[in-house]
């Protein structure tokens, strides 16, 4: 199997880097998106995601190439879910529709930083502890049962979110929109606003 250079891995990086200044930078100011260019803008990062397919299919090989399709496409499939997800969590927090994609933004930035971490983590400790893997393996087949017996009409109700509950335990929160901040600050101490438990 090829395997891509050092510096290749790096290149990649700043791209996506750069996608995610140029996305911040086109919706610098808080205004609600049209239909209209939400598809195209999707379309936008659809085609770059394939002409990056393409680029790996010349360089490293069918293999390669025929590899990233398909998890580009099982990828592609289990996003969908998110935008129910999404839709929800909008309702719940009442976030209005000018801030909806900033809050999407670092929410997905926040996603990305915390997958990141779990990757190094879990591969770091398979490389010292490799009984560790079996453990990964039982949670999968836990998770996959757990899943399959779900009659798939369930509702997601935040607030039993254990994560929430802890958050709004442990931090003040304001509540009205202070416009795109995450913290404003009320006499001698920092208060969290809803941007802040919604990301």
């Amino acid at each position: 199997m090829t395997t891509a250079p050092l510096w290749a891995w790096g290149a990649v990086l700043v791209a996506i880097f750069a996608m995610l200044a140029v996305d911040l930078f086109l919706h610098r100011k808080d205004r609600e998106i049209s239909i209209r260019e939400a598809a195209v803008t999707s379309g936008v990062w659809i085609a770059i995601g394939l002409a990056f397919g393409g680029i790996l299919w010349l360089t490293l090989g069918a293999e390669q190439g025929a590899a990233y399709y398909a998890a580009y496409v099982v990828e592609k499939s289990l996003s969908v879910d998110n935008v129910f997800v999404f839709a929800l969590l909008f309702t719940y927090f009442a976030v209005p529709k000018q801030y909806q994609h900033r809050v999407l933004f670092f929410g997905v930035l926040g996603a990305l930083a915390m997958r990141a971490v779990f990757i190094f983590a879990g591969s770091a400790l398979i490389g010292q502890f490799h009984w560790i893997i079996y453990i990964f393996g039982a949670f999968l087949v836990y998770t996959g049962i757990k899943l399959a017996r779900s009659k798939g009409d369930d509702e997601v109700d935040p607030e039993k979110n254990i994560v929430l509950r802890w958050t709004r335990r442990l931090v003040p929160v304001t509540s009205d929109w202070r416009g795109h901040k995450f913290w404003v600050r009320e006499g001698a101490k920092w208060i969290a606003t809803p941007r802040f438990s919604s990301c």
